[in-house]
């Protein structure tokens, strides 16, 4: 079987975002191996999402096209959002809320097209999967606008923010590969539904961090006169 080299780069870039991204999410946030293991992540991601949307809109694939682009927004505006002060917005944010917007609407629209269509899809999808990835853009959309209302984020819900991003935007490729790519497999291993456990990976360590640095920063802000927020400034410092 001959692979394009589009198709190689889209699966070295796939390969090194999931290792550095489950590097990332176990090391320390802050540490320098958090933050060397986070950059290479973001590169990779960045590269696999671009490459995920030309090739999902080349080959009239419009779900796996939209996802590439709603997984670059996710990636781009979790790094933005870690290497930003507490409480500061940009004209970029403002530009960045169009691209949720956007593909909500666009899978909404895809959602309604298929739901009446004879075959209950479209373009090989069913409705229900344009309603759920095109809800969670929209939902992401929400979270822009009230960052916008509110003049940025600080403390634990800045860090919580770019780490809602960057889970989310691994877990669309590991389910991407692992749930949708399931024939790369023995058959043997994809009766098992052991494919699962790493697809809904990327989740579980979501809520994990997000708990961990909810709690932890609680406690300490309780435990420093005046509440300061150590934690989080500790752990993503201002760059």
């Amino acid at each position: 079987m001959r692979f394009s080299p589009l198709l190689v780069f889209h699966i070295c870039a796939g390969t090194s975002a999931m290792l550095s991204g489950t590097a990332a999410m176990s090391f320390h946030k802050g540490s320098h191996r958090h933050r060397v293991a986070g950059n290479v992540f973001v590169i990779a991601m960045l590269a696999l999402s671009a490459s995920g949307a030309y090739m999902g809109f080349m080959k009239h694939q419009t779900l796996n096209g939209f996802m590439g682009v709603l997984t670059f927004y996710l990636v781009v505006t979790a790094w933005s959002t870690a290497r930003r002060r507490d409480g500061e917005t940009h004209i970029f944010d403002w530009g960045a809320l169009i691209v949720p917007l956007a593909v909500g609407a666009a899978l909404a629209i895809y959602g309604l097209e298929a739901a009446n269509s004879q075959t209950g899809s479209k373009g090989g999808y069913p409705a229900a999967a344009y309603f759920i990835f095109g809800s969670v853009a929209l939902l992401f959309a929400a979270g822009d606008v009230r960052m916008l209302v509110r003049g940025g984020v600080s403390g634990t819900q800045r860090v919580a923010r770019h780490l809602r991003r960057m889970c989310v935007g691994l877990f669309i490729a590991t389910g991407s590969f692992f749930l949708g790519q399931q024939q790369v497999f023995p058959a043997a291993l994809r009766k098992t539904n052991l494919l699962f456990i790493p697809a809904i990976l990327p989740l579980l360590l979501m809520i994990f961090w997000v708990v961990r640095v909810r709690f932890k920063n609680a406690y300490q802000a309780k435990s420093v006169p005046g509440g300061a927020d150590v934690y989080s400034l500790r752990s993503y410092p201002h760059q």
